[in-house]
């Protein structure tokens, strides 16, 4: 075991976190099962989805964030940038754009970008990936309800359970009411509301070590809870289980989980999951404008493999989707079970 002062690197230097994921992880890598498989090297089957991190700062500070957001981050999305996205979004085959952070309403270009990308594509789908308690962080976000209505924004937020005592541990002491007042005021603006045509997703990650469990049946189960202690609604629920990087990494090797999860996570590896991953259809496009195959990559400094290709500036759509997706240990996390990706299960 590395010394916990060796352990605190993780947060900070993605090398060291390829070094533990790729020096303790049981002598089977992730490429020799794709291989088990026949579907390594594992290739692009559309690049249809930009996923676009607007920057590293957030108002919370998650236990399980594998962005290590948080109030002191700087890093940001500038609207030059953006330019270039909406550029990319303009010229290809681009239905959805997923914006995400941090908090993403919290870079002060957010609602011009939202605005461009509306204005670029009447029909293309914006995803919103709000962590709830921005809405409530101070007055200038209290109408985003009513401003993702009228960009007919998709919100998607994290909800670690129904209850105070998962949510709080996971994100922090008062989050879990905050979070509730939240989802009251979208369900008032309409989302979540069936035949309102405002979608409201929430998404499920596990507390600790283990993988979620099944999605259609915490669904139900989140569902019945919130609407009978709070009267929220909302339209499906997304788990996603924890990858080993950032936080997360941090945490297993504290506590001594690392071994344990990784075997679990090889173990559970899903053959029809990895066939169905995000980053086959999906481009994700780092604060500072690089890319990257998936967000966890970005985390990782793992850009794509195409080295006239790596800037969003430097967009080559044929390239690109002829590209081979860089994978490492930590894939095995969206491989697991019955997968896991942005939007849920896989398989």
């Amino acid at each position: 075991m590395k010394s916990l002062k060796a352990q605190n690197h993780a947060l900070s230097d993605p090398r060291y976190e390829i070094d533990v994921l790729e020096s303790r992880s049981n002598d089977v890598s992730f490429s020799q099962k794709l291989t088990e498989s026949n579907l390594y090297p594992l290739k692009p089957l559309l690049i249809d989805t930009l996923q676009i991190n607007l920057g590293k700062m957030c108002n919370q500070v998650c236990k399980h964030c594998h962005v290590d957001a948080g109030p002191d981050r700087k890093e940001i999305m500038t609207r030059d940038t953006m330019k270039q996205c909406l550029s990319v979004i303009k010229s290809h085959s681009i239905k959805s754009v997923d914006l995400t952070g941090g908090a993403p309403e919290m870079n002060p270009e957010f609602r011009w970008f939202v605005e461009a990308i509306r204005s670029s594509d009447p029909n293309i789908n914006i995803i919103v990936r709000c962590n709830l308690t921005i809405i409530l962080a101070n007055p200038k976000y209290h109408d985003l309800p009513e401003f993702f209505k009228d960009n007919r924004i998709e919100v998607v937020s994290s909800l670690p359970y129904f209850s105070a005592g998962k949510t709080d541990s996971q994100r922090g002491d008062g989050v879990f009411v905050k979070s509730i007042k939240a989802l009251q005021m979208l369900n008032k603006t309409g989302y979540g509301v069936e035949h309102s045509g405002l979608v409201l997703n929430l998404v499920y990650n596990p507390s600790g070590a283990f993988l979620p469990g099944s999605q259609a049946g915490l669904e139900a189960e989140f569902k019945k809870k919130l609407s009978d202690n709070f009267g929220v609604t909302f339209n499906s629920l997304f788990t996603i289980t924890n990858i080993p990087i950032s936080r997360f990494l941090e945490y297993l090797l504290r506590s001594g989980n690392y071994e344990g999860y990784m075997e679990k996570l090889i173990a559970s590896y899903n053959p029809i999951a990895a066939a169905n991953v995000m980053c086959r259809s999906t481009i994700s496009v780092g604060w500072n404008g690089y890319l990257y195959d998936c967000d966890f990559n970005q985390m990782l400094d793992l850009k794509v493999e195409i080295p006239k290709s790596r800037h969003i500036s430097d967009w080559d759509q044929e390239t690109l989707k002829n590209r081979t997706i860089v994978v490492n240990q930590h894939c095995f996390g969206c491989t697991a079970g019955s997968g896991s990706s942005c939007g849920g299960t896989t398989a």
